[in-house]
């Protein structure tokens, strides 16, 4: 069970968010602008903070600032802007992953369960073990193998563990569907197109929450595929 400051100005948000972390067992305090979030971190232990942008007194922007000074507790942000610039300045500030409204509440809760995982148990075996590939819930332990999605292991077949390996490490650049194939299969490219997009397929299916909606292998159009930074 984690403590969880769940702060929005719209409190009917709050109660759902509170009866979704009930469910997976977890505290919930409650704040409706930036300056009283502030205060309940400041009186109480706080594992993870769920915060809105568009509040009244401090908004959730300048609250992260204010709480990164003393606090590295991981921070989920909700928004209902959807621009990359937004997100971007999200993160820059110092939180951990960043949601647009409206928001599928189980996805929510998947990231919470990431981002306590990651912070926690996850987290201490990275700083001790070397050969950890990690990127948002994503994390790939190359000594053992294995791959895990949030804490659960993912079953991969070789050819899909090293396809989502080689994008991990290079997670943020762009890889021609050639370039993925001849790194893999170490031969020249010849109409590899679906060979390699079986793959993906598979592989998005057994990391995603939402295949279609993919979080950590994306797609870039017209140029290829990338393993998202988070």
């Amino acid at each position: 069970m984690a403590e969880i400051l769940v702060c929005d100005d719209d409190k009917d948000i709050v109660e759902a968010i509170e009866i979704y972390l009930a469910q997976e067992g977890h505290h919930i305090l409650k704040a409706y602008d930036g300056e009283q979030a502030i205060r309940v971190l400041q009186n109480n232990p706080v594992d993870l903070l769920i915060i809105d942008v568009m509040m009244p007194k401090l908004d959730g922007i300048r609250a992260t600032l204010k709480i990164r000074e003393k606090n590295a507790l991981p921070i989920i942000i909700l928004s209902a802007k959807s621009e990359d610039t937004d997100k971007i300045l999200g993160l820059n500030v110092g939180a951990d992953d960043y949601m647009t409204k409206p928001f599928n509440p189980l996805e929510l809760m998947a990231r919470v369960k990431s981002q306590l995982r990651r912070y926690t148990q996850l987290g201490a075996v990275a700083e001790k073990r070397e050969n950890i590939y990690q990127t948002g819930g994503l994390m790939i332990d190359d000594d053992r193998k294995e791959v895990s999605v949030d804490g659960d292991v993912v079953k991969l077949t070789p050819i899909e563990y090293r396809i989502l390996l080689f994008l991990v490490r290079n997670q943020g650049r762009v890889f021609s569907i050639n370039q993925i194939y001849e790194s893999i299969w170490e031969e020249e490219a010849i109409a590899a197109d679906n060979t390699v997009a079986v793959h993906i397929r598979h592989i998005r299916e057994k990391i995603e929450i939402n295949p279609k909606e993919p979080r950590y292998l994306k797609v870039v159009w017209g140029l290829g595929y990338k393993v998202e930074k988070i």
